[in-house]
């Protein structure tokens, strides 16, 4: 295989597990209502935002279409969670195993954001 049959497969991955993660936001938001920081007002809309990011950068990864936007924003949006959410709760978590939850949410954020970053920075358009 070639490197780009090689850059392809590994973007497609990518595109998959985020369009599963934008529909588990929303066919489970009670699950993840709880992750919301605090300054936050309540509500679904903080779970159906990024989940319909998650689904729009997918579709833009796999129809090779606003690849370079998509890319960025996805990574933005990741590291706000890391900063808001996931570094928070592995500060202040109230046992070492929602600590450690916390922390390989964080690291896995982290290498989606970087993934993302790649994929944006040597996206054509």
């Amino acid at each position: 295989m070639n490197q780009h049959t090689i850059s392809r497969i590994s973007i497609s991955l990518l595109a998959i597990v985020m369009f599963t993660f934008g529909i588990y936001h929303f066919m489970y938001p009670q699950n993840l209502i709880a992750y919301l920081p605090s300054f936050l007002p309540p509500g679904n809309i903080w779970i159906y935002v990024p989940g319909t990011a998650f689904i729009l950068a997918a579709i833009a990864f796999i129809t090779n279409r606003k690849v370079k936007l998509a890319g960025y924003l996805l990574a933005a949006l990741l590291l706000i969670f890391v900063l808001t959410i996931h570094l928070p709760n592995f500060l202040n978590g109230s046992s070492d195993e929602y600590r450690q939850i916390a922390l390989i949410n964080l690291l896995k954020d982290t290498a989606i954001a970087a993934f993302a970053l790649h994929i944006a920075a040597n996206a054509s358009n």
